[in-house]
Parts: C-alpha cells; sequence; structure tokens
C-alpha cells in the first residue's frame, strides 16, 4: 500500500534577474509519508524555502519558472494546475506557515475576519460556523480568551501569538499537509520552544504531515521522523532523522553538525564555523557544489556530481 502523500520528483526552479538565470532549486527529488514529519535543513540561500514554496506555486511568475520535476499530492501532478485549480488545494489540502506573521496577517482586518475568510474561501458555511470555527481554532492553539481575541488586530498581538494566529488560520480547514518555512526564526528561544510543540502536538493529534523547514538542527532533532540536507539548490543527503543525526554520510551534514553548539562548550572556547560561502547558482559549479569549503575535496568532487546519500 502506497502511503506517500507528497512526492516531489526532478524538481528544477530557476530565478530571472538582472544578472542572469539563478538556479535555486536544482533536480530536487523527496517523498513525505502521511503523518510524517520531513525537515529539510541548510543553510540560508540554499533553496528551501523556494522549494517549499514551490509546492504550493507562491513564487510569483514571473520571475520564477518551474523547468522541469513534478510534484505529485495523492498521486495527482500540481505543476500545470491553473491559478483557479491552486486555490482550491491552498488552505484545504496544503497550508503554509511563514517565517514573520506580521506580514503575512493584514494589518487592517480584525484577526477573527481573517480566519474566518481562511474557511469560509474553501467551505460552504454561514458566518456563524465560521466563526465558531474560528473560536475554536485559537482555543486550540493556545490563544486565551479567544471571543475577545477575534476583534483584535494583529499589532495587538505579541509575535508568539501572532504565530499561533497563523497555525490557526493554516488548520483551519483540515489540510493533510502543514508546511512550516523557519517558523520560529522571529520568536525568542522560549517561545519558539512553545511554537514547536504546538505544531508537534497537533500534527499528532490530527495525523497530518509536517514539512518543516529550518537551519536549526536542534529543532531537526526534536521534531523531525525524516531529513534532508540542501545545499546550493541541491539535496545531498536524506535519512531518518537518527541516520542523519548519528551517522552523516554527506561531508556538509558533517559540517553542519560539527558547526552545532554544544551545552559542554567552555567559556572562551570557539565555535566551529564552515569556511567559505556557498557557489553561485547563476553559474553552478560542475561537480560537487561544497567542494571549495571541504576538507576532503578531491579533483574527482570538482569534475563529477555526487550521487544524493540516502
Amino acid at each position: 500500500m502506497d502511503n506517500k502523500l507528497l512526492e516531489v520528483k526532478n524538481l528544477q526552479v530557476s530565478i530571472k534577474t538582472y544578472r542572469g538565470e539563478v538556479q535555486a532549486v536544482r533536480d530536487v527529488s523527496f517523498s513525505i509519508e502521511k503523518g510524517e514529519v520531513f525537515c529539510i535543513v541548510g543553510e540560508s540561500g540554499c533553496g528551501k524555502s523556494v522549494t517549499a514554496q514551490t509546492l504550493m506555486k507562491l513564487n510569483p511568475s514571473p520571475p520564477t519558472m518551474i523547468k522541469n520535476g513534478e510534484i505529485l499530492l495523492n498521486g495527482k501532478d500540481i505543476v500545470p494546475m491553473n491559478k483557479h485549480e491552486m486555490k482550491s488545494i491552498r488552505g484545504r489540502e496544503i497550508s503554509m506557515i511563514f517565517q514573520d506573521p506580521m506580514t503575512s496577517l493584514n494589518p487592517t482586518q480584525r484577526i477573527g475576519k481573517q480566519i474566518e475568510e481562511a474557511v469560509r474561501v474553501h467551505e460552504t458555511v454561514s458566518e456563524q460556523e465560521a466563526r465558531q470555527r474560528a473560536i475554536s481554532m485559537l482555543e486550540k492553539v493556545g490563544v486565551p480568551g479567544p471571543e475577545e481575541r477575534m476583534l483584535q488586530y494583529p499589532h495587538e498581538f505579541s509575535g508568539g501569538m501572532r504565530q499561533r494566529v497563523m497555525i490557526a488560520m493554516g488548520l483551519a480547514c483540515d489540510p493533510q499537509l502543514l508546511i512550516a518555512d523557519e517558523p520560529t526564526t522571529a520568536l525568542d528561544v522560549t517561545i519558539q520552544a512553545q511554537i514547536l510543540e504546538l505544531i508537534k502536538q497537533i500534527q499528532q493529534e490530527k495525523g497530518i504531515s509536517v514539512l518543516l523547514i529550518t537551519h536549526d538542527l536542534g529543532v531537526v532533532a526534536n521534531m523531525a521522523d525524516k531529513v534532508a540536507v540542501m545545499y546550493a539548490g541541491k539535496i545531498v543527503e536524506t535519512g531518518t532523522c537518527r541516520q542523519v543525526m548519528k551517522m552523516p554520510m554527506h561531508p556538509y551534514t558533517k559540517a553542519l553538525l560539527a558547526a552545532k553548539p554544544t551545552t559542554d562548550q567552555t567559556k572562551g572556547e570557539k565555535l566551529v564555523c564552515i569556511e567559505g560561502m556557498p557557489p553561485s547558482l547563476l553559474n553552478p559549479p560542475k561537480g560537487c557544489a561544497f567542494a571549495d569549503r571541504c576538507s576532503y575535496c578531491t579533483e574527482k568532487c570538482r569534475n563529477e556530481q555526487p550521487k544524493e546519500k540516502v
């Protein structure tokens, strides 16, 4: 029995700029099972967010172009779908939580109206039913006094509470897949832990799949069932959380893990960092994109693309 909810095959996404065509996502393939938490981890600029937004076709086109590949949701390819077809999928089958909720919420509308709208776009319900659903969702995500909070505007909420509102909106229509793109980046450490725990709790209660985009390996260790490590627009390693964290195969994965701060570091001890910068994706290297930063690099690495470590 096929348990795959989402399957991405040979996805290639480019962005046209005044300097040329940036190959942001290069031949990426992965799959997410039903009820699974799948993490994509990597440095900023490696293509994580472009990949996530492509799954909902949210990247503006032009300048963004899907050059090749398939995105199969329950076996149906969404790449050729038009705007009307995608509108029926966004929110209902796939929802997304973004990095900064303040830029995703409408500052001129009350919170309640925004959640109600998310419900009424996809379901034929009365205004009263939509309101009750919104109150229920705010309560579920831990917003105190949900009936009063419904009447407030985004600026009246703290960062953590705004992110809870975004989660409520994302889950209002019971999607099968929730994409969380760096959902705790703008929050302090304590609130980060609360939001991640909330996502995990809701995922387990509802049995939904979660695609979590992050650069934080601590988040990966606490949340992920499966992990894909992304670098310079390509997935270089995929495996279970234990495999990737305990037995990394690719030099980039090893370097990321070595750079992770630990609780037993002594005062004054220098943090490990990965020297150099990722390559330009205007003209990606012929061989391994990590070669210039890798201590294991050989001439073969510079001339041949390595196979993804699975």
